[in-house]
């Protein structure tokens, strides 16, 4: 489906979405590599999804493929129904099994760009805890804006675990949440800043929980938590990024 006329703009022609798809494949495929460089995933659990700008379609990665198998060919172009689009690259594969959790993501908050699922290891053990990741470094205000928090537990399959997703996070500065006995999943403006947020959820994961075996964690005031959120989405950084 053609993304809706405003009015204002004429709709995307057909190669232009052809031209969107084909950018979105290529990053996404692209981007399961760093999934794998930050120690995020483990055999062929996890994903990175990319919604196409102008468009109703995601993409994808199918279900069990070993990631140095994957490539921009073999992305999934799904509906935001979840449904695999027939007759393009990658049709005749089963689309990753967090494919309805996308979708639900991707139709209920139209501003994401991205979403990423990983087994990462420290993040998905305060899942097991059903525990929020409390904000207690400045860069987790700077990235999330406070705590990390949980999301409810939910069963893979239908899309469940994208309500359980949208919602936390639309009442919550976080582009990260832990779905308790899961494991993180993470939004952004785009599929890079989506995975963005995945390092950053892991990274803040390991240190909060190597600082709580030493000793008591010392809380930052929601004050600071609010100026050190502020500075870095708005200030910090180069003008014009999309994610500082």
């Amino acid at each position: 489906m053609n993304a809706p006329d405003d009015g204002a703009n004429a709709a995307p022609s057909a190669a232009d979405i052809d031209a969107a798809i084909a950018r979105v494949r290529a990053e996404v495929a692209a981007l399961h590599g760093e999934l794998v460089r930050y120690g995020l995933v483990v055999w062929t659990g996890g994903n990175v999804s990319g919604r196409v700008p102008g468009t109703d379609f995601f993409v994808i990665k199918p279900s069990g493929v070993s990631y140095d198998e994957l490539t921009p060919e073999n992305m999934i172009l799904c509906d935001l129904d979840g449904d695999v689009v027939p007759g393009t690259p990658g049709s005749d594969r089963s689309p990753s099994s967090d494919t309805a959790a996308h979708a639900y993501v991707y139709r209920e908050m139209p501003d994401v760009g991205g979403v990423v699922h990983t087994h990462s290891t420290y993040a998905v053990a305060w899942a097991a805890r059903g525990e929020e990741i409390p904000c207690v470094i400045t860069g987790m205000a700077d990235e999330f804006g406070g705590p990390i928090p949980i999301g409810p537990f939910a069963v893979i399959g239908d899309d469940s675990i994208g309500r359980g997703i949208v919602g936390t996070l639309r009442s919550h500065r976080s582009r990260a949440v832990l779905m308790q006995n899961h494991g993180p999943f993470t939004i952004g403006v785009s599929a890079a800043d989506a995975v963005k947020a995945a390092v950053m959820c892991e990274d803040a994961a390991r240190t909060v929980h190597i600082a709580r075996q030493a000793g008591p964690l010392i809380p930052i005031p929601q004050d600071k938590i609010d100026s050190l959120y502020n500075r870095y989405q708005n200030v910090y950084g180069q003008s014009g990024d999309a994610r500082r």
